[in-house]
């Protein structure tokens, strides 16, 4: 019989139920001077435009319009920042690949801005990289994980829209990216399926945003 470990017990940090819907938007920076000082563990979302980056953050949330939807690629022109009960900070990225209609300099800007975030974000925790369970990883999404490398940022790759895709096309994107993953050092193993239409993927996503606000295990208490 194993005696419990009563100082790794102690350790995990109880999160009330509402600890996500206690969320609120701070500000969108639209250059690296407007990026708001914060002491808080920070994570970002980033991915191809229309990859439902804002969905996901309504859905985590648990809101409607706490990050605005469009069903226009490349309406995110900022990196929006949300304060999550005072104890994590969440950015949303504005997206990458093409999109129809918007001027090179606005997408320079983008990529600029990007850059300049990634480089200079000491708190950043982990990048979710958004990819498209319909696309898989696409020419964009290799050429921005190669940058991540080389800046040796810590990122995980997060499948959305799972609910659009039949279960073995699904089950065979979810291993061949897993395969994928294992061969880049600064990827984060853990390859996560989620929908905003299917709650259980996105309490799997929330228990592992829980992790960053604590070197420790956390846990919602319900």
């Amino acid at each position: 019989m194993h005696k419990i470990n009563n100082r790794t017990a102690s350790n995990k940090i109880k999160i009330n139920k509402n600890f996500f819907k206690k969320t609120n938007f701070v500000l969108g920076a639209i250059s690296p001077s407007q990026l708001p000082p914060s002491d808080l563990p920070e994570i970002a979302l980033l991915g191809r435009s229309n990859v439902g980056k804002s969905s996901l953050i309504n859905a985590i949330t648990e809101t409607k319009s706490l990050a605005r939807t469009s069903s226009t690629p490349g309406r995110t022109q900022q990196i929006n920042f949300f304060n999550v009960d005072s104890r994590l900070m969440i950015a949303d990225l504005p997206g990458y690949g093409y999109v129809s209609g918007t001027p090179r300099k606005l997408v320079k800007n983008w990529t600029s801005l990007v850059k300049e975030y990634l480089m200079y974000r000491p708190q950043l925790r982990r990048i979710l990289l958004l990819i498209d369970s319909r696309r898989g990883l696409m020419k964009s999404d290799y050429s921005l994980i190669n940058d991540l490398e080389i800046q040796a940022v810590s990122y995980q790759i997060i499948l959305t829209k799972s609910d659009k895709m039949k279960d073995e096309e699904l089950n065979n994107i979810f291993e061949d990216t897993k395969k994928i993953v294992k061969q880049y050092s600064a990827c984060y193993p853990e390859v996560l399926i989620t929908s905003i239409k299917e709650k259980e993927t996105i309490k799997k996503l929330r228990k592992s945003i829980l992790s960053f606000i604590s070197p420790v295990n956390s846990e919602i208490n319900n």
